[in-house]
């Protein structure tokens, strides 16, 4: 059997490693000139960095299982993380439930409220019952208006914006704690992080030669222009290499890790019905600033910015998770911003970016000065986060398209978790599944 695939990130080489274990040839391929997709690399201080922040929680046996696997389980490295909140200037560590106890902007009454809350949280394991309210309803609610306004509101205005973020379901602040609780130790006093010393690039240029070595193929800065179906069945791609003429390639069947706003371009014999599910799917880009520094920022690695007056919302300090030595001595952080295509800070460039976040940086280490930065890079992902409402179980689209042969496998379909290389392995090995299921 043949496959194509469109898209080399974790999804789409995860299933094409799946087929070709099972002796099927996979064939994919990327219009960008690497692997990886939103977990790709660039060199910094002679070793690859992912151009976003990723690490692993102990819970994403998906990927960790993959990475043993291929080889590479020798490379990862657990290590104890460093959480904390920013309010008003302060940095709040947010490690343990002594740390939400000194969290000082609260009243005693509404710190153990809001801890309570979390704990009640943790012990929920069905998440329909979250389905039908949304977040910003049904934190109010519990945790009250300190802890929402103080706590909550921000992170979510953060992620999704004044646009959206009244719309987040609770699915999604169920699933992030779920997730970050499943990370910790028994006592619940660390949580525990993994990451691959030799980069995610290592991982995925890895499968690439595995999939080859199943007989499959790897294309990169290959465009994928339109899937062709015959009689509602897919039967091929056409695909332009660069510099050269697009050409149709058959195949058995299509598996495509497009987003779904840009996977209507490549089927226009798609029907309304499961256009309009792919219509309803929404994301939010993010816009990374990476610092290179000649020392530290914070004692942190991750800080959420709980002051919205910061045009950004977290502040990712990679080197206090990975050892400096591993970037020739070098101190990396990451500004994370989630911004919604229309927000005039979505536009700007590096140097634009640069002057408007590090005015802020004094809110985080009053001693920062501009000197401490060596070189910056910046980095923008269109289709970065989904925007999970309410009942969104019955607007998912499913893998299986109306037309046969033909299957979908993106972000928005990992619910309830949330979108993350783990959840893409797990997409891309069911999705394989289904394809060698619907043609034996």
């Amino acid at each position: 059997m043949k496959v194509g695939i469109v898209g080399a990130g974790a999804a789409g080489l995860a299933a094409a490693y799946h087929l070709g274990k099972q002796g099927h040839q996979a064939f994919v391929y990327e219009r960008a000139p690497f692997v990886g997709g939103q977990a790709s690399t660039f060199d910094v201080g002679g070793a690859r960095l992912e151009r976003g922040y990723h690490h692993w929680f102990t819970s994403d046996t998906d990927i960790i299982e993959l990475t043993e696997e291929i080889g590479l389980g020798h490379q990862i490295r657990w290590i104890d993380s460093t959480v904390g909140t920013l309010y008003d200037g302060h940095i709040y560590n947010f490690v343990t439930p002594l740390d939400l106890l000194k969290f000082k902007p609260l009243s005693l009454v509404d710190r153990i409220r809001l801890g309570l809350i979390t704990l009640y949280l943790q012990r929920q394991k069905d998440y329909r019952k979250y389905e039908s309210v949304t977040a910003d309803e049904w934190l109010r609610s519990h945790v009250g208006r300190g802890g929402y306004e103080a706590f909550w509101e921000p992170m979510l205005r953060g992620k999704f914006g004044e646009k959206f973020y009244k719309q987040v379901g609770m699915v999604w602040v169920w699933g992030k704690v779920q997730t970050r609780v499943k990370s910790r130790s028994k006592s619940m006093l660390k949580e525990r992080l993994g990451y691959p010393i030799g980069s995610f690039a290592e991982i995925f240029e890895v499968l690439a030669d595995k999939i080859r070595g199943h007989g499959g193929e790897v294309h990169l800065s290959a465009s994928v222009e339109q899937v062709l179906v015959t009689d509602g069945r897919a039967r091929g791609m056409r695909v332009g290499v660069e510099g050269g003429q697009a050409s149709d390639r058959d195949f058995d069947a299509v598996i495509a890790t497009t987003p779904s706003y840009l996977f209507p371009r490549l089927v226009p014999e798609l029907p309304e019905d499961y256009l309009a599910k792919l219509a309803n799917a929404r994301y939010m880009g993010a816009v990374l600033l990476i610092l290179i520094m000649d020392r530290p920022l914070s004692h942190v690695y991750w800080l959420n910015v709980a002051d919205r007056s910061i045009p950004f919302v977290a502040v990712v300090e990679h080197t206090n998770l990975i050892s400096p030595a591993h970037y020739g001595g070098k101190h990396i952080v990451y500004l994370s911003n989630y911004l919604s295509a229309d927000s005039p800070m979505y536009k700007m460039d590096r140097q634009e970016l640069l002057e408007a976040y590090t005015p802020h940086l004094k809110k985080i280490n009053p001693e920062f000065d501009t000197s401490w930065i060596e070189e910056s890079y910046h980095h923008r992902i269109d289709a970065a986060q989904p925007i999970v409402g309410v009942n969104y179980s019955s607007q998912m689209p499913d893998h299986r398209t109306p037309i046969k042969g033909l299957y979908l496998a993106n972000t928005t379909q990992v619910y309830p978790e949330d979108r993350g290389t783990n959840y893409s392995v797990r997409m891309g090995n069911l999705v394989a599944d289904m394809v060698m299921e619907d043609l034996a």
